[in-house]
């Protein structure tokens, strides 16, 4: 009968949540726990020879440094393993296995160092380690990479071989191609494993599949109490446990994983969240590093088609690989990608000019100096416009459209007021319905400084100076406060944002503020952080 092991490896790449910072009694907790559920291998840290020793902490230098933090645990019938990330422990790190707690290691790495990884494997091998060969990214393989790699395995004879779908882009038939490619290729005493992730809902459903599979090898399935893991998370251990114990008379006790759960990793969890999000989805849906999608998504003016039809201009070949200057520029390129009629500077030119000018912002104060801005109106009667907003204690005359997420949020808004006033739209953005009234290069009014590139009142005070008008007076651009609920009129128009970067905005339009009175007129009518 073929062998079926779990393995947890909730102390190692939960860690990455944490930075591997649990605290020893919740360590020895989590293992005890583990060993008495009868979990058959438990990944118990990384070995990484660029951290210090520090016994609350699962990533330790050497293999002495975890026979300290495991000083006196009893692993029973469990065998305990640790992972190396390629290049980032040197053997001389490593004792002998038999002077050791760790019985086996797992060395992760990536397709160009394959052949380094192997050759590197074979070392610990010969100290006597079970070892185990991860192919992190297996969906950056060809088949004929997998191919070479099965013959330089072959000749060392590992433990196991894993698929690492490090970023959760497989369905079922691709998973399921991989590994019968292993399976066939691979000596047969060599075991295969499955490491999942949770992009797509997939982690436990494409292990089930993997297990399903009628193979005379041995099989290997890694999961984390609770999912636990970056990002998206792994497939959850105790649902592994429970399908082995029903379908593969497994032996492993659910309760000790649960109390896992309830005693150490929920107060984790409510700090640090993990699990499937649409940052996720939307990564694997692209086949492409987070960190393109958490770019694109922090700047807060691209709806996700936007965001979809960005990404799939990077080559396929580098998009596992992040490159911020890269996505930087195609996000300029963007935006600045539908041409716009010069006509509409002009038609603005003439309504606008010598007129008195009211820019309308959606800081608080529009709210909170109501009686202020309304005597301004009445005594001036100037041209209101607002940006990315639409006030209702107001009659505006324009309304300054440049962010495609503000313009979905309040897509009724402006198709309510299309009637009464006019619409000026930059070029990044596309009507639903009604053509905008005016539309204005983005590229024109974009500024240099990236962390304003795009705010909506500089671009609106440089759209007002190309026309010719010579002072604004400026209601609602009160600055960005640490206090989120007290940066807009309306807490619906509120953004998850970092607050350091905020503080940096604010500067940015400081100096930014003092750069234009010299060439144009500003008031300030209610209070604000940029008022000199």
């Amino acid at each position: 009968m073929r062998s079926i092991k779990l393995l947890d490896c909730t102390l190692r790449d939960g860690g990455y949540i944490n930075d591997w910072l649990f605290g020893q009694s919740t360590i020895i907790c989590i293992f005890e726990r583990l060993v008495n559920a009868n979990v058959d291998i438990i990944e118990v840290g990384f070995l990484d020879d660029r951290r210090k020793f520090d016994i609350n902490r699962t990533i330790q230098p050497n293999t002495a440094c975890f026979d300290r933090v495991f000083r006196g645990c009893n692993k029973k019938q469990s065998q305990v393993f640790a992972m190396i990330d390629y290049g980032t422990c040197d053997i001389n790190n490593i004792s002998e296995c038999k002077d050791s707690f760790i019985d086996g290691i797992r060395v992760i790495f990536k397709k160009p160092n394959m052949k380094g990884a192997v050759e590197f494997s074979k070392l610990l091998m010969e100290k006597g380690y079970k070892v185990s060969l991860q192919l992190v990214s297996v969906t950056s393989y060809s088949d004929r990479d997998i191919l070479d790699l099965i013959d330089l395995i072959n000749q060392i004879n590992p433990y196991a071989v894993s698929m690492v779908d490090t970023y959760g882009l497989m369905h079922r038939e691709e998973m399921l191609h991989y590994f019968d490619l292993l399976d066939y290729n691979l000596n047969q005493d060599i075991v295969i494993g499955y490491h999942s992730h949770n992009n797509f809902q997939l982690g436990y459903a494409n292990e089930i599949e993997m297990l399903k599979r009628i193979t005379t090898r041995g099989l290997l399935v890694d999961g984390t109490a609770y999912g636990m893991g970056k990002s998206a998370g792994n497939a959850p251990l105790e649902l592994l446990a429970m399908h082995l114990n029903e379908n593969y008379n497994g032996n492993y006790d659910i309760d000790q994983i649960l109390e896992i759960i309830d005693s150490n990793i929920m107060k984790i969890y409510r700090e640090h969240y993990w699990g499937y999000s649409l940052l996720y989805f939307l990564a694997a849906s692209n086949d492409c590093h987070p960190k393109y999608i958490e770019y694109l998504l922090s700047k807060k003016t691209l709806s996700v088609k936007a965001i979809n039809t960005i990404v799939k201009n990077i080559d396929t070949n580098l998009r596992l690989n992040y490159d911020e200057e890269l996505i930087e520029q195609l996000y300029i390129n963007y935006q600045k990608r539908i041409t716009y009629k010069n006509g509409s500077i002009k038609k603005l030119e003439k309504s606008l000019k010598g007129k008195e000018i009211l820019l309308i912002a959606p800081g608080k104060s529009i709210v909170n100096e109501e009686s202020k801005i309304k005597e301004y109106i009445y005594i001036n009667k100037p041209v209101v416009i607002s940006a990315n907003c639409i006030p209702e204690k107001y009659k505006l005359d324009y309304v300054f459209i440049s962010n495609s997420k503000r313009y979905s949020m309040l897509f009724i808004n402006y198709k309510e007021i299309q009637n009464t006033c006019k619409i000026i739209a930059t070029s990044n953005v596309l009507s639903v319905d009604k053509p905008f009234d005016i539309v204005v290069s983005y590229d024109a009014l974009r500024d240099d400084n990236n962390y304003i590139g795009d705010n909506s009142v500089i671009m609106l005070i440089k759209l007002m100076m190309t026309i010719g008008v010579e002072k604004i007076s400026l209601a609602g651009f009160d600055g960005f406060s640490a206090n989120m609920t007290e940066n807009y009129y309306n807490e619906y128009m509120e953004y998850a944002a970092d607050i350091e970067r905020l503080l940096m905005v604010n500067d940015a339009i400081k100096n930014k503020i003092k750069v234009l009175t010299s060439q144009i007129e500003l008031n300030f009518i209610t209070e604000s952080l940029y008022r000199s």
